[in-house]
């Protein structure tokens, strides 16, 4: 039994595209015995390229029904089945991550029709869609919508049934693709895993955590693991049964949870700030010990940027003024700034020149009362030199709006 699929996206930034047409066929190998065909409202902006590709415009499906509303009538039509689609992985990743959305983990056994048809009808000039039904002579109309991909996708399938005359290269290209191999574990554990900033937890069959670290980028971070041939990485390797993730967004609320649970991480920050002869420049701190840094930095580009910063506004030609702007003792401040996704706000709460806790809250809440804020807020266990530091160069940036606490 096999869904054939194909899905239009609205053409977002990888991984927040959203599906804005869809088409199934349910097929029993001989006949179509069930169908769904439909837009789909993404609840954002179809970009230019894509209406233009696929002639579907906001208009179009401002009135379709959401993702939500259909995502049960998908999971019924592609029960007990085989997901078959031409480049299966794109419509097979769209479909989890929407569900993903929804909070439900949609998992199905996946074929492609490209390498079937790469084995079963060699010597094509191409095997994309269009160019390869239009040289096997089957029809296929509205291209680059779903109804017409998935209906020619079907046709292809078929003829590529009918070529496989001892069912033995879809059967092994279906095992292979579905296999529990060390590849295919590979693909499974980090196909949905995101490209950005966040902690990352490596878990055995237990749940047990085995490697937990805070990276620049989840997804890389983690193919990087299982590719890797140091026998540092070989147990855990062989070990990890599920990847899970907590995003963070920016350095400094990596910072607060490491600080909120205790976890002492020393950053290693060898350049700093040093105002000489009227000017600011940055250099090695080890050059001249008996003088202190104002700001440290990682890397000499990252303190580059700053002096570049700083140089702009005049006011900060004087020396003092600048060390009082980014001053952090006795502060008694309520700061907001950016959050872990779009549409959340951090807020720290600093008292004496100390970060006692933070938090995150939506847009549209409203947090000016202790109350409110009591209720959404994570107390630290400790305050960092490098969460001041990076505070400071966030003071720097304009990166927060700073309010007197409320009461």
């Amino acid at each position: 039994m096999y869904s054939i699929i194909d899905i239009e996206s609205n053409g977002a930034g990888y991984r927040k595209e959203c599906i804005i047409d869809i088409a199934i066929y349910r097929y029993d190998g001989q006949k179509i015995i069930d169908q769904f065909i439909s837009l789909v409202n993404p609840e954002s902006d179809i970009t230019p390229f894509v209406q233009k590709l696929t002639n579907i415009t906001p208009k179009m499906v401002k009135t379709a029904p959401k993702f939500h509303e259909i995502a049960r009538r998908i999971v019924e039509i592609t029960a007990n089945t085989t997901l078959v689609g031409h480049n299966i992985d794109f419509d097979y990743r769209m479909l989890r991550q929407s569900f993903q959305r929804l909070g439900y983990d949609f998992k199905i056994n996946t074929l492609d029709t490209i390498p079937l048809a790469k084995k079963l009808i060699p010597d094509e000039v191409s095997y994309s869609l269009g160019k390869l039904v239009k040289s096997l002579g089957i029809p296929l109309t509205n291209h680059h919508r779903a109804d017409g991909d998935a209906r020619a996708t079907l046709e292809l399938f078929k003829l590529l049934i009918s070529k496989d005359t001892e069912n033995e290269i879809i059967q092994k290209q279906h095992e292979e693709s579905n296999a529990k191999t060390y590849i295919n574990k590979i693909k499974i554990l980090t196909q949905d895993l995101p490209n950005e900033k966040g902690f990352v937890y490596f878990q055995n069959k237990e749940g047990e955590i085995i490697f937990s670290d805070h990276v620049q980028d989840i997804n890389k971070f983690s193919k990087k693991v299982f590719n890797s041939k140091s026998k540092r990485w070989e147990e855990i390797q062989k070990a990890v049964e599920q990847i899970n993730y907590e995003l963070t967004g920016t350095d400094i609320i990596a910072k607060l949870i490491l600080n909120s649970k205790g976890i002492r991480k020393k950053e290693i920050l060898p350049f700093g700030l040093y105002h000489r002869n009227q000017k600011y420049l940055v250099e090695k701190n080890k050059l001249n010990k008996a003088e202190k840094p104002i700001l440290k930095f990682r890397s000499f580009t990252q303190g580059s940027k700053a002096v570049e910063f700083i140089s702009k506004l005049e006011e900060y030609a004087d020396v003092e003024f600048f060390k009082k702007k980014i001053e952090f003792k006795k502060r008694n401040e309520l700061w907001l700034g950016q959050g872990r996704k779009l549409g959340e706000k951090l807020f720290l709460i600093v008292e004496n020149g100390k970060v006692v806790s933070y938090g995150f809250y939506e847009l549209f809440t409203q947090i000016q009362t202790l109350s409110k804020i009591s209720k959404l807020k994570i107390d630290l266990q400790y305050q960092s030199g490098d969460l001041v530091n990076e505070l400071q160069l966030a003071l720097l940036r304009g990166d927060f709006e700073t309010l007197p606490l409320p009461k």
